[in-house]
């Protein structure tokens, strides 16, 4: 029993101080990833709240992937761009105003702007044309039922012809019709 007792211990004491096992190298173990993380519009606030990114590509076919939102006064804006460019911009703009649709047509819509059926009480469409490091910008505004003064504008980069931008307008109506001004 003490042998027994002895051998034990000098087993103990070789395991203890490392003897009979080879000390194992530290495995390098390379960093996660980073992951990433698609934060929707909306988590920007303001007139952000009413756009989706997801709707915003069905429509316009670019995906946007950051937003940024404004307040002054009445007026709301959402800003929304892809992380790596400039241009192509969306900018929405909401403002809460107390006209009537008389007064929209008078006093805001553009010259040259056609009219838009269909969106709001009044609304119009316009191309502008491109102008330093900015291409063409096609342009949706609208009075909205509450009496709400809406504009979508999409800003395209300096080598869009204007007919891409013409063409845009039809995208902008369509996402129009989707966003529900009440909901700032």
């Amino acid at each position: 029993m003490v042998r027994g007792r002895i051998v034990g211990a000098g087993v103990a004491v070789l395991l203890a101080t490392g003897c009979g096992a080879e000390a194992a190298e530290p495995v390098a173990v390379p960093p996660p990833a980073p992951i990433a993380v698609d934060v929707a519009a909306a988590s920007s606030g303001g007139a952000c709240r009413l756009l989706d990114f997801g709707v915003i590509e069905q429509h316009a076919g670019v995906r946007f992937d950051i937003a940024a939102a404004s307040e002054t006064g009445d007026s709301h804006t959402c800003v929304v761009r892809a992380e790596q460019a400039t241009l192509p911009e969306l900018t929405l703009i909401v403002t809460e105003a107390s006209i009537d649709a008389a007064t929209f047509t008078t006093d805001m819509v553009p010259e040259k702007a056609a009219k838009v059926t269909g969106l709001g009480q009044k609304a119009y469409r316009r191309t502008v044309s491109a102008k330093g490091a900015f291409g063409p910008v096609a342009e949706v505004g609208w009075l909205a039922t509450e009496g709400r003064l809406a504009t979508l504008r999409y800003t395209t980069p300096p080598d869009t012809a204007k007919a891409d931008a013409d063409k845009l307008t039809d995208a902008l109506i369509a996402l129009a019709k989707q966003l529900d001004t009440r909901a700032i």
